[in-house]
Order: structure tokens, then C-alpha cells, then sequence
């Protein structure tokens, strides 16, 4: 089976682009290439080999890869059988220096082996590419880019500690909730506070126990449970919400309330009676 499934998603509304590849091929072989961006993958089934630096690089499930910018390389089935499948996604290398120091990142190996950021990467790509809602893209994405290269490059870690950060985080968290239906990028967030897009993660994070986006969409599923009180559809509430669309609130209010909103309608409607 030879396919493969292109996303764009977008790092906050107004946000730059970073494009998402699902990719599963039996035989494929990539001729020599480069990319301008990262190239962060992970492999999901079977083998690939890659021609990289004048070596070979051959994935099985679970690993990480990633190639930099420039860097010519091709890709192939590891054998004649299982083929190879993968997540791929394109990162400009301005998304692995936010959080480091030190200038670009260099990865020695481009074979890694993280299992815990490997499961994170590939659950990210997965969600993202079913929905890419720009505001979970820039609070998932960048974060475990920053990780990526604090594990595993020579770049070193920039400090953990923010000054004020449970104020920062009201701060921020009270911008998401006055705009919720055109919830401004983070990257804007930061540059109005004076810090980096991490620093804001950071110090939302610890504040807020979730990142921006999950709270953001908690907070619409309150304000979405409001109005399914007062007798509106879900089709309808979605938008008025912030929702992409009703399987979007359908999506996260079963996350958060443990139910559909349809169900949680009627169940509201029989309880009236």
C-alpha cells in the first residue's frame, strides 16, 4: 500500500504554517533530497533506511529521526516484506531554538531514542492532522520541539524559572477567554509580555496545569453547556463557542463532561420536565 496524507497546520490563527506528513509505502524509495525545515519523523511500522551524511540510518517502530535543514537524503523500505510508515512533520528551525541556547541545534545522531517524546510526538501529529486547530498546534508543537533539542542536540538548555508566573498566566489566560473565537497566537502573546514563546508555555503550564489550548477549551465547553441549558442545538452553540465545528465540540466536551452534548441536552431537557 503506497500513500501518503499531507496536513497544514497553523502555529495560532495568524500563525505561520508547519506542514504534517502521514505516510505509508511498501516499496516507495525517495530520490536524493532536502528540506529548508527540520525534518522530524517518527516511525510507526516496519523499517526505512535512509541514506544520510555518507551513512545509513534504518528506523523501527518507536524511533525518532531527524534530519536538518539543507541535508540531502533519500528514504526506502529496510526489506523486502513490511514496508514503512511514519509521521513526519517540517519545523523551521526557529521552532527548536525558542527555549535553548546556544544558537541552531545540532543533532550528532539523527537516530533517537525517546520513547517517552516519540508517544508524544506521534499522539500530536495524529490529533493535529485529524483537527489542526491552530491554538492546540502552537501550544503542542513548538513544546516538544524546545524538548526535542534540550534532549538531544548540543544546544543547552535557557532557564526554567519565569518571573511572575501566575501572573503571566491570568494574564494570558484572561486574552483567551475575552477571545475566544479568534483567540490571538501565542507568539503575539509573548512578544506584548517581553518573553519567548516558551517562557509563556512554561509559566502557563505551571500556573494552569494544561496548556493554552486545553484550557481554552475547557472554558468553551462551559460556556458551550450554558447555552445547551438555554434550549440551543450543538450544531448551533460550535460557533458561537469558538468550535471549528460540532464534532469539534463533540470532541471535547465528551473529554470534559464525560458525555455528548447532544446527550447532555436531552438529559437537561428530560431533568426540566
Amino acid at each position: 500500500m503506497e500513500q501518503a496524507r499531507w496536513t497544514r497546520a497553523r502555529l495560532g490563527r495568524c500563525g505561520p504554517p508547519l506542514d504534517l506528513l502521514t505516510a505509508r509505502f511498501d516499496k516507495h524509495v525517495y530520490a536524493p533530497h532536502a528540506h529548508d525545515e527540520f525534518t522530524v519523523g517518527v516511525c510507526v511500522g516496519g523499517s526505512e533506511v535512509i541514506d544520510y551524511r555518507g551513512g545509513h540510518i534504518r528506523t523501527g517502530p518507536g524511533s525518532i529521526v531527524v534530519l536538518a535543514p539543507g541535508e540531502m537524503h533519500t528514504g526506502g523500505p529496510g526489506n523486502t516484506t513490511d514496508g514503512y510508515a511514519y509521521r513526519a512533520l517540517y519545523a523551521g528551525p526557529a521552532l527548536l531554538t525558542d527555549g535553548t541556547l546556544g544558537g541552531l541545534p545540532h543533532f550528532r545522531e539523527p537516530l533517537i531514542d525517546d520513547p517517552e517524546l516519540a508517544a508524544a510526538f506521534r499522539a500530536a501529529h495524529t490529533d493535529l492532522s485529524a483537527r489542526p486547530d491552530p491554538l492546540e498546534a502552537e501550544s503542542r508543537l513548538p513544546w516538544l520541539l524546545t524538548a526535542l533539542a534540550r534532549r538531544h542536540s548540543t544546544a543547552r538548555p535557557a532557564g526554567d524559572s519565569v518571573t511572575g508566573a501566575h501572573g503571566i498566566a491570568l494574564a494570558v489566560r484572561d486574552r483567551l477567554a475575552d477571545e475566544l473565537l479568534a483567540p490571538p497566537t501565542l507568539a503575539d502573546l509573548a512578544a506584548d509580555l517581553d518573553l519567548s514563546r516558551y517562557q509563556l508555555l512554561r509559566a502557563f503550564r505551571t500556573t494552569m496545569g494544561v496548556p493554552p489550548y486545553a484550557w481554552l477549551a475547557q472554558h468553551r465547553v462551559h460556556r458551550a453547556r450554558t447555552l445547551l441549558d438555554a434550549g440551543l442545538r450543538p450544531a448551533e452553540v460550535a460557533p458561537l463557542v469558538g468550535f471549528a465545528d460540532q464534532a469539534h465540540l463533540t470532541r471535547w466536551f465528551r473529554r470534559v463532561l464525560g458525555v455528548t452534548p447532544a446527550a447532555y441536552r436531552n438529559s437537561v431537557q428530560d431533568s426540566s420536565w
